[in-house]
């Protein structure tokens, strides 16, 4: 073996292992179990009705529309999860979004949920639409919208209708999309009414199925508002705007043939312009990506090696690590995967000895911490990749910057200014990864959603916050003490404790991985063993966009 491939100590027979596996396992067939239920929609009523209607629900036509036998790779499953309960819930939040293959070609695909609520727009909806089309910018993805919606929840308008993340900057997203020169096809399959009848006039190519309806305002409401009577089909039925307003390109009797005709349309789009980044054949990781399960360990107070993760998902092992012996507590290295080059900065959770900064003393420095050295180490070689063309991906598993009186004098916030700096301007594609922790300021400078990654996803063993439940929890506890204190209140150890029980869990349940999905701050929750499959997709979708402005830092903290 070279000494760029990386080698394995992992013992599938070991306790720690199978404990390890274990976990994941059961984490995993909660996730998935709860990601089926979300996949039934508004229910087999809902569904029933819908196929009465002689009409295929969004998941049926994302299928018959995808290739044969390819993946639909489903973001944001988990928006709005367990939100909107006053109002019988919104799974998925009304609609379905993911990127597929359709003719060979990586498309984002936006579909209506009419099962729940007649696919109406909760403000969860239109920011995941949302989401969606801004991948779709970033990346130059073309997109198909499948439109089925009775336009915005009206009880909730006021969270919809006004805001810059809100309804409206779905038809700018439209335009923008358009003038970049990103293919959008829409195909009105149900209804689409009020503004959302803005979004397929904005498409190239606009499709329509008989028995839908596309209007500014119903019957009801026009004859309210203007006097007219009219039928729904008088008014914008597909019959009516394909021979009298000429608005849609094509009239389908029905979905399947709507959908046929889609993929006929997409077999005729044009090549995407080359990739600027390295790709060459993909080979297979050294080692089964299942094992990952039992490697990992969610417990904060234990250690991994990294190295081992990444083993599992890069092609054929190799990675070239980067000043492999400093700054330990970060590994920083060019790998490939799935043929594409990357550029990787990851969390090493394994305690490391080291040289103290200035002295000949040894030092301990803890795993998932990043410090001085290692902040410096990963800004220098996040410019080296920005420099040589290299999207980078982060794994986090970070508790956050080094404090103290030897951190503070090494300068420490200097070198997190300059990693965070470096990550702010990166003008390669970033990947993030949440592992673990991923708390405070280490969260930042590990590429954190607030810092455009193209894509973030989760494993189920993420932790995503300012700081770690059991930090919280004591802080917001002592805060709470004195505030009873002063208020001459006095309070005995018992209460103590269920306070602090308390708050720990309603912290904990905030860190979890869905309540980022629900809200949108991770695209989605992954299977660890999945976490190379993930990458791909991300890694094509981001090839779909030559364009690379340039690299400038700024004021750079030296």
């Amino acid at each position: 073996m070279s000494a760029s491939v990386l080698k394995t100590a992992a013992n599938r027979k070991s306790p720690e292992f199978e404990k390890n596996t274990r976990r994941m396992i059961d984490l995993l067939t909660e996730i998935k179990n709860e990601e089926e239920q979300i996949r039934q929609g508004g229910g087999a009523k809902a569904i029933e009705a819908q196929h009465k209607k002689g009409r295929l629900t969004a998941r049926e036509r994302i299928a018959k529309l995808i290739d044969p036998g390819s993946q639909f790779f489903e973001l944001a499953i988990y928006a709005a999860f367990e939100m909107y309960a006053e109002w019988g819930g919104a799974p998925s939040a009304g609609t379905v979004t993911g990127l597929a293959k359709v003719c060979g070609r990586t498309f984002m695909i936006i579909a209506n949920d009419a099962t729940v609520k007649a696919g109406a727009f909760f403000p969860m909806t239109a920011k995941k639409v949302i989401r969606a089309q801004n991948i779709a910018i970033e990346n130059h993805i073309p997109t198909i919208y499948l439109v089925d919606s009775a336009g915005v929840f009206l009880p909730l308008q006021e969270d919809v209708f006004p805001d810059t993340d809100d309804f409206g900057r779905v038809f700018r997203n439209n335009a923008v999309m358009s003038a970049i020169g990103i293919p959008q096809i829409t195909a009105i399959m149900g209804m689409c009414v009020a503004g959302g009848a803005y979004l397929p006039v904005m498409c190239d190519h606009i499709l329509m199925t008989e028995g839908s309806g596309l209007f500014l305002a119903g019957p009801a409401l026009v004859q309210a508002a203007i006097g007219q009577k009219s039928s729904a089909e008088e008014l914008g039925g597909a019959k009516m705007h394909s021979q009298i307003s000429g608005t849609v390109d094509f009239r389908e009797p029905n979905d399947e043939a709507c959908i046929a005709r889609i993929r006929a349309l997409v077999d005729k789009v044009g090549a995407p312009s080359p990739s600027p980044f390295s790709h060459v054949q993909a080979r297979e990781p050294l080692y089964s990506g299942d094992e990952i399960y039992g490697i990992f360990s969610s417990d904060p107070a234990k250690q991994y090696d990294m190295r081992e993760i990444i083993a599992r998902i890069v092609d054929a092992g190799e990675f070239e690590e980067y000043r492999a012996e400093y700054g330990e507590t970060l590994l920083c290295g060019y790998a490939r995967v799935g043929g594409w080059a990357v550029g990787i900065v990851a969390n090493q959770k394994k305690h490391v000895q080291t040289q103290a900064r200035g002295s000949d003393q040894k030092r301990i420095e803890f795993g998932g911490v990043i410090y001085t050295e290692s902040a410096e180490k990963a800004a220098r070689f996040i410019l080296d990749c920005n420099q040589n063309r290299i999207p980078l991906v982060f794994l986090h598993d970070v508790n956050g910057f080094m404090v103290g009186k030897d951190a503070e004098w090494s300068g420490i916030i200097r070198a997190g200014a300059k990693m965070v700096n470096a990550v702010a301007n990166s003008v390669v594609p970033k990947i993030s990864v949440i592992c673990g922790g991923s708390f405070g300021a280490g969260h930042y400078a590990m590429c954190g959603k607030a810092y455009d990654p193209r894509f973030i996803f989760a494993w189920p063993t993420a932790r995503y916050a300012v700081m770690s439940g059991d930090s919280a929890a004591g802080t917001l506890v002592e805060i709470k003490l004195k505030q009873l204190e002063r208020e001459g209140k006095k309070v005995d150890e018992k209460q103590k404790k269920e306070l602090y029980e308390f708050v720990r869990g309603t912290y904990e349940h905030q860190t979890d991985p869905r309540y980022a999905a629900a809200r949108l701050w991770v695209d989605a929750i992954i299977d660890p063993a999945h976490t190379r499959e993930a990458l791909i997709w991300a890694l094509e979708a981001a090839s779909l966009n030559p364009e690379i402005r340039e690299f400038k830092t700024g004021a750079l903290q030296t």
